[in-house]
């Protein structure tokens, strides 16, 4: 440990990424240079990594995000915001295919094909024989070929499973559900012919359906007769894939967010007029601004207070990530009912950044089903008028209540010109209480107006 004692000027000199000998304007009791004062050139050396990294994201997009994505793949909160940033970036994130993925994050034309490596459950021991099996004998074709060509004590039950129902086998039956009961009778029938092709014994399936040849080893490796065979391989009763929900509940269970689908895909447009700020740019936002969020309850845990009233703490989460909300005993009481693992809300609440967690603390919700907004229709002429908006703005204020806390229910413009449309979304402060009397009121004050749900039905 050594401290500095003096300092004195040297006047301006280049600076390299070296210490200097002698005369350093840091001096010891002992004549050593400080440690901490070499010259590193930190800004320059960050500035040019800001640099190339900005080039490879301009002119690469896909490859960078592919490499990104695998670079944090081990962070599952930080995959799904990136996810959504290639999404927002027009780049898809394709489901995991055990014919074209790689180990890991790979670029595939313009999209990003998801890696092997981030599904629960399957190693890399198991990766590497499906691959190595792929590039030597082409891609699989059905799941008793898959079966009978890997090793199924590298390649295990469970991992089959896994990749069944993150959706790796989709090409070669789309019905998941189908697919999973088969892995009973599928699994035991490659391992009794795997059995019998390290004896030299051939089946005696294979035998009657190759058409008794004598040389029954090579029965057992002849392209076309296996095929026949897989043919005939046993199988589960007929029966209907999982329901979406389903679907992807056990989809998220092995890969942590949802790829192939979110339940809140089909409402993404809307969300961004409705509720601008993503939970990914949560902890950016003032503590005291009320904020509106769409947002699916990804996780609930009761709580009973002291006094007996009830309250949850909630995992929520939207197609940029996911954050901890908390619902007290007071808001509780008015919306409880819609508060239930897997319930699509809208939601309304303040930043809490207590104990240093950034917090969602929910004062009101609703179902997105439920949502309804008022729309008007502006002509340019009527946008650009300062005295149309001050009326506009007039009407709107006066459809609030007395409690403008109460006032919930959103304002969109829609601004229409040489047939391009342009939707702006007036702020909080612009909120109504009743959707049906504010577009009265609206219709009334020569204002086209009218009332919709967010969801279609």
């Amino acid at each position: 440990m050594v401290k500095v004692i003096s300092r004195r000027s040297l006047e301006i000199h280049p600076v390299y990424d070296i210490g200097v000998a002698k005369d350093h304007n840091f001096l010891t009791l002992d004549g050593l240079v400080a440690s901490n004062c070499f010259n590193k050139s930190h800004s320059m050396a960050y500035g040019y990594v800001t640099y190339q990294t900005a080039y490879l994201k301009a002119n690469y997009p896909v490859e960078y995000m592919a490499a990104l994505l695998t670079a944090i793949s081990g962070d599952q909160d930080k995959v799904q915001m990136h996810i959504a940033n290639c999404v927002s970036m027009g780049i898809e994130v394709l489901p995991p295919d055990v014919n074209r993925s790689g180990v890991d994050f790979t670029p595939e034309n313009s999209c990003i094909l998801f890696g092997l490596s981030a599904v629960r459950n399957v190693g890399l021991g198991a990766i590497e024989t499906l691959i190595q099996s792929r590039e030597e004998d082409g891609p699989f074709t059905s799941l008793p070929e898959l079966c009978d060509r890997i090793d199924l004590r590298a390649v295990n039950r469970r991992a089959l499973e896994a990749l069944v129902h993150s959706g790796a086998l989709d090409s070669l039956n789309n019905n998941r559900r189908q697919l999973n009961a088969d892995l009973e009778f599928v699994v035991d029938w490659a391992q009794s012919r795997a059995k019998d092709r390290e004896i030299g014994q051939g089946n005696i399936f294979d035998i009657m359906l190759s058409g008794g040849a004598a040389d029954t080893a090579n029965t057992a490796n002849n392209n076309g007769n296996n095929a026949t065979a897989y043919d005939a391989a046993p199988k589960a009763p007929p029966m209907e894939d999982y329901d979406p929900q389903e679907r992807l509940r056990l989809e998220k269970e092995l890969l942590g967010f949802y790829i192939s689908d979110h339940p809140l895909k089909s409402v993404q447009r809307p969300a961004r007029i409705l509720a601008p700020i993503s939970l990914a740019e949560l902890g950016e936002q003032p503590e005291k601004l009320t904020l509106s969020a769409i947002v699916m309850i990804s996780a609930m845990k009761p709580i009973t207070t002291k006094k007996g009233d009830s309250m949850a703490i909630l995992q929520i989460e939207d197609l940029s990530g996911q954050a901890e909300a908390v619902v007290f005993p007071r808001t509780y009481a008015r919306i409880g009912m819609h508060i239930k693992t897997d319930a699509r809300l809208m939601i309304w609440g303040k930043v809490d950044r207590r104990d240093d967690q950034v917090q969602l603390i929910v004062d009101d919700a609703e179902p997105i089903e439920d949502v309804r907004l008022v729309t008007v229709e502006l002509p340019p002429s009527i946008a650009g008028d300062i005295v149309q908006q001050n009326r506009l703005r007039n009407v709107i204020q006066n459809q609030q209540g007395e409690d403008k806390s109460a006032a919930k229910i959103p304002v969109v413009a829609m601004i229409t010109h040489q047939g391009h449309r342009q939707v702006v979304r007036l702020g909080a402060q612009f909120r109504v209480k009743d959707p049906d009397e504010a577009v009265l009121a609206l219709n009334a004050a020569d204002f086209k107006a009218k009332a919709a749900p967010l969801v279609s039905a």
